[in-house]
């Protein structure tokens, strides 16, 4: 290998890498962001070859002294990749050895970049997930203030999107809001298998230096140290793993900007984007597109492939590192930014939308949505909701034929529907009166939705508590 560049391997090699893997190799161009934490890493392995007697009281403080500069130097961009350094553990390499020069050689001592990497990522996306968290609450909290906003406003509910039952506005906005906090449950028991430290697991087979793999865990936030060598440099579960919570994440985010696009159109007309999260047309000025809400559907399928990518990676390596696994870092470093810029989006449109009350107050009876009230106050008077079903269809096709809604039957035409039917079931053909009707838990009635949002209220204050934490040392 060349002297003239910083290497981690070689020593065997007569030349250096033909520039065809070099190209193929590097990887430091995205897995750069991992440097704060690879020097985390560097800092409490650096106690611990200190612990074992391979650096003293002199080395290490001047090993600490160095890394916490390279650290600021690295913040404020006075310390950057070059084009010849392969990955962000050879840079950080060569920025150690310019300042301390054969001592920065001395920390390489029992560890390798297989473990390294694993730790580094491990720490990386802990630290973000709580960002995500974050971001994903102030979602929720969205959501939250529209639904209190509308607790008792009627709105047509939708099967295979066409009018069903009436339902009030925040219980459906409440229906978006619980995929999310199952998300966030995910996103912490994730992290409870993820805080698990790779660091001493070395290549593969451990180290025969008297290493304190706990000590390091310790210090770097985890609760435990690899139970197998081999497993801690090979596992990327973690990575799969987070990658599938954040595709159904898409996934539930997608179908929430579904429904924007859906209550926006001219069609709906349910709700009214504000101008800050809308955009317009370069031919058409009478254009407010919903561009917001048709990217989050789009970086749907961005998730769910970054997922596949990693998956179709892992799936026939043999044990232990093998250098596929440099592929695992993109699709997760994707997924992170992706949710980073799509949430924040997504909370300001649904925070700042207009509802249109007049319009869904208007829509929630239309499409005959009062035909199961009348079934039901047929099953209150003993008849088999069989038979009440069938009589409330033939007044619904009734209606149909002439053009009129339920409440618009007349005493005669009611009875010749069915002699079941009298004049009293006009009592229960009004949307009011059926969502009042609604009162059992879970249910859309406005008692039932109160119920609702304090208990979402509640494990969201929770869940702010636990995204505010500092998994790793700063």
């Amino acid at each position: 290998m060349s002297s003239s560049r910083t290497s981690l391997w070689g020593g065997r090699f007569a030349g250096g890498p033909a520039e065809a893997l070099a190209r193929l190799s590097v990887c430091v161009q995205f897995d750069w962001r991992l440097a704060p934490y690879d020097l985390a890493a560097s800092r409490a392995h650096a106690r611990v070859l200190a612990g074992a007697g391979l650096l003293d009281a002199d080395e290490l403080g001047r090993m600490l002294a160095a890394l916490d500069d390279l650290e600021a130097a690295c913040a404020a961009g006075e310390f950057r990749p070059t084009v010849d350094d392969e990955d962000v553990h050879t840079a950080l390499e060569r920025g150690l050895l310019e300042r301390l020069g054969t001592l920065g050689g001395k920390l390489r001592a029992g560890r390798s970049r297989n473990d390294q990497v694993a730790t580094d990522l491990r720490l990386y996306l802990r630290d973000h997930v709580r960002g995500m968290a974050t971001n994903l609450v102030q979602l929720a909290d969205a959501l939250i203030e529209q639904a209190e906003r509308h607790v008792d406003t009627p709105v047509p509910g939708m099967t295979h999107l066409q009018h069903a039952q009436p339902v009030t506005f925040g219980h459906w906005l409440l229906a978006h809001v619980q995929p999310l906090l199952r998300d966030l449950e995910r996103l912490r028991d994730w992290d409870t298998r993820a805080a698990i430290s790779p660091l001493g697991a070395g290549a593969l087979a451990g180290s025969s230096l008297p290493l304190d793999p706990a000590a390091v865990a310790k210090e770097l936030g985890f609760v435990a140290p690899a139970a197998n060598s081999m497993d801690a440099v090979a596992d990327r579960d973690f990575v799969a793993e987070l990658l599938f919570v954040a595709s159904l994440l898409g996934v539930h985010l997608s179908r929430l900007g579904e429904e924007v696009v859906l209550w926006t159109s001219q069609e709906f007309g349910w709700v009214e984007l504000d101008d800050a999260f809308a955009t317009g047309s370069s031919i058409m000025p009478q254009k407010k597109n919903a561009d917001i809400a048709e990217l989050t559907r789009g970086k749907a399928g961005r998730l769910i492939g970054d997922l596949v990518s990693v998956l179709t990676m892992l799936k026939g390596l043999p044990l232990t590192y093998n250098r596929d696994m440099q592929e695992d870092k993109e699709p997760a470093f994707d997924a992170v930014d992706t949710l980073e810029l799509v949430l924040p989006a997504l909370a300001g449109m649904i925070s700042t939308m207009t509802v249109r009350v007049d319009r869904m107050v208007a829509a929630a009876p239309a499409g005959y949505t009062l035909a199961t009230e009348v079934a039901d106050w047929l099953v209150r008077k003993g008849i088999p909701f069989r038979e009440a079903h069938e009589v409330t269809g033939r007044l619904v096709a009734l209606c149909v034929a002439r053009e009129c809604a339920l409440d618009e039957v007349s005493d005669g035409d009611l009875e010749l529907v069915s002699p079941h039917l009298d004049p009293s079931v006009r009592d229960v053909l009004s949307v009011r009166s059926a969502l009042a009707a609604r009162t059992t838990p879970g249910s859309t009635g406005p008692g039932p939705v109160a119920d609702q949002l304090a208990s979402a209220v509640d494990k969201l204050d929770g869940w702010r508590e636990w995204a505010t934490e500092h998994v790793v040392p700063r």
